[in-house]
């Protein structure tokens, strides 16, 4: 007999304890315990430990018991949820029904095989030149690691399988293959550098917590605005009266429109099991925060894209549109997607937490040594994993991390590592190690230290906070450069205290030794003063620090010696793969800014420019009534000159656009609508946003940033 659904048990889910619904709309580990048979479930986590293929047997067992589950909760159809190159989430749903044998009734089915695989039609979706057109054929693939989920509709609920999304051949047409080939890849030389601290542990397993800013507004708003529909963001408006300013918003009290999404949303969330912590108000006037529980960077990225998906959801049901863009909004603050990453046992050790003994803190400097020698040989493609056109309005601008990768450790980490640097600790002695502090690290308390908001890749206490990913971006690809980088620091300083064993040192010392060596080397990607200041962006050139100013130097990274031979020794990208999404992000960056300005263009040449001339006419025809008045001639004058104005920018836009558009190459036409174009539909916004502190409001065609950005 089955065991009675949770739901049914729980009948007002907003007033109940998130602990007795959490997780009720998953197929997770605490739902298959409920109903999969022991033989089962034992067979699953050995054949998912092992990395191993799931038996027909065992997989037609789970899919059974997973039907079941789904169509007790009222879900109709079953889908394959993945994550295609277009940075969203992707779905083809069935219907549970199937003739039975005689071909006379209907039947609800479900085999192991619909479970484990299906085949969606991968024609439409970005690939970067991996197949050919006419290889429509894509596979998903089941991903067991990351539960099923149900989603409810208005009438009924659909089974959501995540998967991972493969071509013909095996290529990686998404973004979670290669994250989860990057956990591997990272988890093998962890466990490696752990024996050198006599741990033997059965796995590492990356993790992430990953903060989400957003905007919201009204719906009404949202819906009359061409730009926000298409691009995301305003590609014109004029500055209100008052923005952030007087910093009355941040941490502000929430107001009651805005708590009853928050909760609402919260009570849904839980139900997916997905672990909401923390709640409040932004910088910007109705920007907003919320932020999980870490998890495994699988499992985090699989939530992360839920999260948008249900945050837009919700919001709808409140007469609310919320806005991921990274800058949707000129002249406050942008939005982004706080990556906070750490490396933990399966025992639910964190690598990069300080230890209670001068062994296990030899230990963190190790792994802590291995994250700065991957940002210092890799920060030019952490940078470019977070590089797009709606990121660079945001990245340097006094309001996030500037386009420069550098590390903030705080005062006492900084003064351990120079006093190791200096030779202060020559040998691995207990009382050496004693000497230097390291065995008070624990006293730090996770935040003892500034955190210093500047920094992109900042340490807090037990992680590493990168900053620069933009809010509307999947993590899956900062995670995936972040876990590989870290992994092949980890491979070279393992082979460097493996040589130096042979040679015959012992291993504390041998560790202790490159531990020396790496903080030498990088020395470089250590800052802890303001990263905003001109003098830092002298001083990180002097360093040899990389610095993208935005996307069309950014991509180039994808592109270095070093960053091949990165992917394709550590057997997280092929070279194929690689250069599929070298294609990608640039066609990316080429249609986003395309579709920006030809919004720009329609918008002004159609609705604000006829508006305007509407104004000057009502504006002439009343100073023949009035008579001719010094002051209302000049405005007038100056608002004929404007719109003239305007239209020669709204002819260079066209030009730029027609040139752009018909530039060959690929990385030209970057160049191209990343120069030209972008400038010249700066230009244009500059008149447009003039011309509307100069027209009658009355007759401004879109609604105002004063409205969009009032309380709700």
């Amino acid at each position: 007999m089955a065991t009675p659904s949770r739901t049914n048990r729980i009948e007002r889910l907003d007033e109940a304890n998130v602990s007795s619904y959490f997780g009720i709309n998953t197929f997770g580990w605490r739902t298959m315990q409920e109903r999969l048979p022991r033989e089962t479930l034992r067979a699953l986590k050995k054949t998912l430990k092992k990395g191993e293929r799931l038996s027909p047997e065992v997989a037609n067992a789970v899919a059974q018991s997973m039907k079941a589950w789904a169509l007790e909760h009222g879900a109709t159809h079953f889908t394959h949820w993945f994550q295609p190159m277009t940075g969203l989430t992707a779905e083809k749903h069935d219907a549970f029904i199937a003739w039975d044998e005689q071909g006379i009734s209907v039947i609800e089915s479900f085999s192991g095989d619909q479970l484990i695989q299906g085949e969606p039609d991968a024609s439409s979706f970005p690939s970067g030149g991996l197949r050919a057109t006419f290889e429509a054929r894509g596979y998903t693939a089941w991903d067991p690691n990351s539960p099923a989920f149900l989603m409810e509709g208005p009438l009924g609920k659909t089974l959501c399988i995540p998967t991972a999304f493969i071509g013909y051949h095996g290529e990686a047409l998404d973004h979670k293959v290669p994250l989860l080939r990057s956990m591997e890849y990272v988890a093998t030389h962890a466990r490696a550098a752990l024996r050198f601290f006599e741990v033997d542990t059965g796995n590492v397993i990356a993790h992430c917590g990953p903060e989400q800013e957003y905007f919201l507004i009204d719906k009404r708003y949202y819906m009359l605005r061409p730009d926000l529909m298409f691009a995301g963001r305003t590609v014109q408006g004029a500055r209100p009266p008052k923005g952030q300013e007087l910093e009355d918003h941040y941490f502000g009290s929430i107001k009651p429109r805005v708590l009853r999404f928050m909760q609402d949303l919260e009570v849904e969330l839980y139900k997916l099991g997905i672990p909401a912590k923390t709640r409040h108000n932004e910088v910007a006037p109705n920007q907003f925060e919320i932020a999980p529980i870490h998890e495994p960077a699988n499992v985090a990225s699989d939530h992360n894209q839920l999260l948008m998906e249900m945050m837009k959801q919700v919001a709808d049901r409140h007469g609310l549109a919320v806005l991921f863009n990274e800058k949707p909004f000129a002249g406050v603050n942008g939005s982004g997607k706080h990556n906070n990453w750490s490396l933990c046992t399966d025992e639910g050790h964190n690598l990069l937490d300080p230890g209670h003994t001068p062994a296990e803190n030899l230990q963190f400097l190790y792994f802590l040594c291995a994250t700065l020698r991957a940002l210092h040989r890799h920060g030019a493609l952490l940078r470019a994993s977070i590089a797009s056109a709606s990121n660079d309005h945001r990245l340097g601008a006094n309001e996030a991390p500037p386009a420069i990768m550098s590390v903030f450790l705080g005062e006492q980490l900084n003064r351990i590592l120079d006093q190791i640097e200096r030779g202060e600790a020559a040998d691995a002695s207990e009382k050496k190690i004693l000497d230097l502090g390291i065995s008070k690290l624990p006293v730090l308390n996770k935040d003892a230290t500034d955190r210093n908001r500047t920094s992109p890749f900042a340490f807090t206490g037990n992680k590493f906070e990168f900053r620069a990913v933009g809010a509307s971006q999947p993590i899956a690809v900062p995670l995936m450069v972040l876990n590989v980088s870290v992994g092949e620091a980890l491979q070279q300083m393992n082979a460097q205290v493996e040589s130096l064993r042979k040679s015959g040192k012992d291993v504390r010392a041998a560790v202790m030794q490159v531990i020396r060596t790496t903080i030498a080397e990088t020395r470089a990607i250590r800052f802890d003063g303001n990263n905003y200041s001109k003098e830092w962006r002298a001083e990180a050139e002097r360093r040899g620090l990389p610095h993208a100013r935005n996307t069309v130097e950014a991509l180039r990274a994808w592109e270095l010696p070093q960053t091949r031979e990165l992917f394709s020794r550590s057997g997280v990208l092929t070279r194929e793969e690689l250069d599929a999404r070298i294609h990608v992000r640039h066609e990316q960056y080429v249609k986003t800014l395309n579709i920006e300005a030809q919004v720009l263009r329609e918008m002004g040449e159609t609705m604000i420019l006829p508006a305007v001339w509407q104004d000057v006419r009502n504006k002439a025809e009343t100073l023949e009534k009035i008579g001719d008045r010094p002051a209302l001639r000049k405005a007038l004058d100056a608002e004929v000159e404007m719109l003239g104005r305007a239209y020669t920018r709204l002819e260079e836009l066209k030009t730029a656009l027609s040139q752009a558009e018909a530039t060959e190459g690929l990385q030209q036409q970057t160049e191209a609508f990343g120069g030209k174009v972008l400038d010249a539909m700066t230009a244009f916004r500059d008149t447009l946003d003039a011309l509307e502190e100069m027209c009658d409001a009355r007759l401004w065609p879109l609604p105002k940033y004063r409205e969009m950005l009032a309380p709700l």
